[in-house]
């Protein structure tokens, strides 16, 4: 049997027990409690310092979600970007639906789609940084927490982490039997369907099996009589599940996760002539249930990986820790990029022949698509000692091994492929590391930490299409390489028992990038490494009866040679370039509280500043009719002082819980949650239709729990129906993309 044949039998297996666990549900609330964060009103703890502490102790800026808050936060069917500003100085967004997440901390991100693209913010999945985007896409289910790590944590944390970490934990196998079935339905038939069991089986085993289903009718209707789009877009079918194996000897534990998923579904929706010329209001005539495209709409992806997490502790002396991960990935998507179905020359059909930026109109017909096949191996070996005279240390290795396989495919007109470049890329990473931390005195404890990471990199191009680069000779080989040491170093003071100020500073570094498309103008180029430094500082707070948790944070960041993409839409051209400097600065707050029995509160928010500083650096800018804010000089846009992209000034998100006992031991409770993000730039350059309108979404759920531990409950997402445009294309026609509708629908769950 061949490894294809092996992952495919894995995958089955393992979505056929998803699909078991969401045939017999209907979703519950959460599953066993928490194995990393108390729910509240309980002590936080996190493991930003790869071990479990108290969030007060821990000098970093963190934000866990865990238990009901995250179960709510993810009820309506939604994907990873549902954490998009529910904590402070953080956004998410993709031009690729449900396959290719970006993440944006503190302002730092990178916009680029390219399936090679970095990232500065890294995603680590139980104990394992994945490094495509396609990858960070895992579904979000029977997870014990997420903690989102703002600044660089380049020290303790797999690769390229300048910006800050997203870390999801699963659940793990315990030795008690238990387990949940939950599921909802909602609008455009909805539906989010999820249950774990688990338990222990004898001699030291343990195991736990776990399942998604995600599903949703197209709601969107295209209009278009011709092409090749389908009649409703915006649908998908989402199944994915997780199986793990635990076993404990002494003190020797080991556990091995095997997951997969298989996505069937459509692309990004793009809007033709979305905007109102000069404006950043929508156009005349839209309508968020009505488009009209001609070209093919389709997106699938098959991913499965396992990782093996080995530890022993030796008595007296500390902990060996080896995590060892492996994910791969199909992904296919094709989409209609000019996103209409009108032109303003000759050869275009369908609709009365207009110029943009009208509604559904383009400069000219792109149906364009990707077959990506990422592949990733990793290694990591750390030891942590325990505690001698106040002193801990930890330290180890880490090795990254990627193979990214990736087709661009192009259509003409009639649908025919007329285009196939594939790229053939490599990617190494291996690092170095040590921490220490030494308890001073008894109210002040010193850390700091150490870093080499090295990175080589290479890009093979071949193939064939009308638009090669003229001059471009096929095949084409890109190398780089780089390495650096990175630092930091923090204190801790308590105050009183209650009270703790901190201060850190460290360093990130994300290693040289390539850009290797080789269609309409755009040449492969090289973007050197980018470093960041930054500073930060503040307050934590948590009361000894732990009902009150408070953070303030002020932060202040400096990245040279940024690594970013212009994309030039006159040209249809992109090349990755340096920003010569960018700084960022703001505060961060985050406050949970429950100042009256059965009722809980929490609140963050932050006030984030981005500035790019580079005087000489001037870049194209869109194709389509933009309002252009910027100087331009020859043609070109002086980007110089302008803040980054998908930057938001603000960020704000609240919840408040209150639940009312009844005699039976049952109770009936209401959540609501909001969020909300100021406005925000979508490209480098600033243009009057590419600045996001401010967004803010809600949230409402009412509910009856049983003592027989059963809940039934009504809620709803988006609740106002806000529509903004997230994000836009600019190569052909004042193109955008928006956020979800409002969802209502209706859920009911078991625990056991």
């Amino acid at each position: 049997m061949n490894s294809t044949t092996v992952r495919t039998t894995v995958s089955r297996a393992l979505l056929c027990g998803a699909s078991v666990f969401a045939a017999a549900s209907v979703h519950a609330q959460e599953g066993p409690t928490s194995q990393v964060a108390a729910a509240q009103p309980g002590e936080i703890v996190v493991t930003a310092t790869r071990r479990a502490e108290s969030a007060k102790n821990v000098p970093v800026a963190v934000t866990a979600i865990s238990g009901e808050k995250l179960a709510v936060l993810n009820s309506s069917g939604l994907d990873i970007r549902f954490l998009s500003s529910r904590t402070p100085s953080l956004q998410i967004e993709s031009s690729f639906g449900r396959t290719q997440p970006r993440f944006y901390i503190r302002g730092l991100g990178n916009t680029d789609f390219d399936p090679n693209a970095q990232q500065p913010v890294s995603v680590v999945i139980d104990d394992v940084a994945v490094e495509s985007a396609f990858l960070k896409a895992f579904p979000v289910f029977d997870l014990s927490n997420v903690e989102v790590l703002r600044g660089p944590q380049g020290t303790l944390f797999g690769r390229n982490t300048p910006a800050g970490v997203v870390k999801l934990d699963p659940q793990t196998p315990t030795d008690t039997f238990g387990g949940y079935v939950s599921g909802s339905w909602a609008t455009y038939n909805t539906v989010n369907a999820e249950g774990a069991v688990g338990g222990p089986i004898g001699d030291g085993l343990s195991f736990r099996a776990s399942g998604l289903l995600q599903r949703r009718d197209g709601w969107v209707t295209n209009d278009a009589t011709n092409g090749f789009a389908p009649k409703h877009l915006e649908g998908y079918r989402d199944l994915a599940g997780r199986f793990q194996l635990a076993y404990t000897s002494g003190d020797f534990h080991a556990r091995v996760d095997v997951h997969a998923r298989d996505l069937d579904g459509e692309p990004r929706l793009f809007r033709a002539g979305l905007f109102e010329p000069g404006s950043n209001h929508f156009n005349t005539g839209f309508d968020k249930d009505h488009v009209s495209q001609d070209g093919i709409s389709t997106q699938k992806e098959t991913q499965w990986g396992t990782n093996l997490h080995l530890d022993y502790h030796f008595d007296g002396l500390g902990t060996l820790y080896s995590v060892t991960g492996y994910e791969s990935a199909h992904v296919k998507s094709i989409g209609d990029i000019d996103g209409g179905n009108a032109y303003p020359f000759p050869t275009g059909n369908g609709n009365p022949i207009v110029a943009p930026p009208a509604l559904n109109a383009g400069g000219f017909p792109d149906n364009t698509g990707d077959i990506v096949n990422p592949h990733e191996f990793s290694q990591e070996l750390r030891f942590a000692s325990d505690e001698f005279g106040g002193f801990r240390v930890q330290g180890g290795a880490y090795y990254f091994h990627q193979k990214l396989n990736y087709q661009e495919l192009d259509f003409d007109t009639a649908g025919t492929q007329d285009g196939d470049v594939f790229h053939k890329d490599t990617n190494q990473n291996y690092g170095i590391f040590a921490s220490g931390e030494y308890k001073a005195t008894d109210k002040l404890t010193l850390r700091a930490g150490v870093r080499y990471s090295h990175d080589k990199k290479r890009d093979f191009v071949d193939g064939d299409t009308p638009g090669i680069t003229g001059g471009l000779l096929l095949p084409l080989v890109t190398r780089a390489k780089g390495s650096d040491v990175t630092w930091d170093g923090s204190a801790t003071y308590a105050m009183t028992r209650t009270v703790n100020l901190y201060a850190r500073v460290a360093t990130g570094y994300q290693g040289p990038a390539i850009q290797d498309r080789v269609t309409f103008g755009s040449v492969p180029n090289v973007a050197k490494k980018q470093t960041t430094i930054s500073a930060e500082g503040g307050l934590k707070m948590e009361s000894l009866d732990h009902k009150l948790h408070f953070d303030i944070d002020g932060y202040w960041w400096r990245t040279n040679n940024l690594q970013a993409t212009q994309v030039g839409g006159a040209t249809n051209s992109a090349t990755l370039l340096n920003i010569d400097q960018a700084v960022g600065y703001g505060i961060e707050a985050q406050l949970d509280v429950r100042p009256l029995d059965h009722l809980d509160l929490t609140a963050g928010g932050s006030w984030n500043y981005t500035q790019i500083r580079d005087p000489g650096l001037a870049i194209g800018f869109c194709g389509a009719a933009c309002t252009v804010l910027d100087p331009i000089v020859n043609g070109r846009a002086v980007i110089d002082g302008n803040p980054l992209p998908q930057a938001p000034r603000y960020v704000f998100n609240v919840t408040a819980r209150y639940g009312v006992p009844l005699a039976n031991g049952g109770e009936i409770y209401a959540y609501t949650d909001w969020a909300y993000r100021s406005r925000i730039n979508y490209f480098l350059y600033d243009a009057a239709e590419f600045r996001g309108r401010s967004l803010t979404e809600g949230g409402l759920k009412i509910g009856y729990k049983a003592p027989q531990h059963w809940e039934v409950a009504a809620f709803a997402r988006n609740i106002t129906n806000q529509l903004r445009s997230i994000s836009a294309i600019d190569f052909n026609n004042l193109t955008g993309m928006i956020n979800e509708p409002r969802i209502i629908g209706g859920e009911f769950r078991v625990t056991f």
